[in-house]
């Protein structure tokens, strides 16, 4: 299959899927290499495809439902846990993590956090390769975009983030 093949098809997967699929798992289905996945996926980028690369793989951006808002907060390390999981569990999907640095300007993690298990999968991968949330460049702020079923679920979600010390307010 030559490049400009496979990129179409790659894309064609990537629109079937409702959860994320890693490079890997695409170079072995092409049967080409990781980078080689990588490398395409930048090309698409480049061509107007709206792909997201996520700690869990690539994700298509697709038109959803629901209203999005951004959540300040600040917490430590041993807090990470607890907020994702305050938030997905009132129904709020964690899209991002945007952070602050004082060289690079704003710096943004894609996230796509759906689930408690999303959110261990992703802890699981933080805390195995001894690396470190965005967050711990700022002391511990850092906003996160929000997609909500509604405002409720949003205002459910802030509630809960202050009793827990976690949201970050005037």
């Amino acid at each position: 299959m030559d490049a400009d093949k496979r990129r179409a098809a790659i894309l064609r997967r990537l629109e079937q899927e409702e959860s994320p699929v890693s490079a890997s798992v695409l170079a072995g289905e092409f049967s080409v290499s990781r980078q080689i996945i990588v490398g395409d996926v930048a090309l698409l980028r480049a061509g107007g495809a709206e792909i997201s690369a996520t700690p869990r793989g690539y994700v298509l951006a697709r038109s959803v439902q629901g209203i999005l808002r951004t959540v300040a907060c600040r917490h430590g390390l041993d807090g990470t846990r607890a907020e994702l999981y305050i938030l997905v569990d009132n129904g709020c999907s964690v899209l991002d993590v945007v952070v602050e640095h004082a060289v690079y300007g704003q710096l943004v993690g894609q996230l796509q956090l759906s689930s408690r298990y999303d959110v261990d999968q992703f802890m699981d991968r933080l805390m195995c390769e001894g690396n470190k949330p965005l967050s711990t460049l700022t002391e511990g702020i850092h906003l996160h975009t929000l997609r909500c079923p509604d405002e409720a679920a949003y205002e459910r979600a802030r509630a809960a983030l202050r009793s827990a010390g976690y949201l970050l307010e005037d």
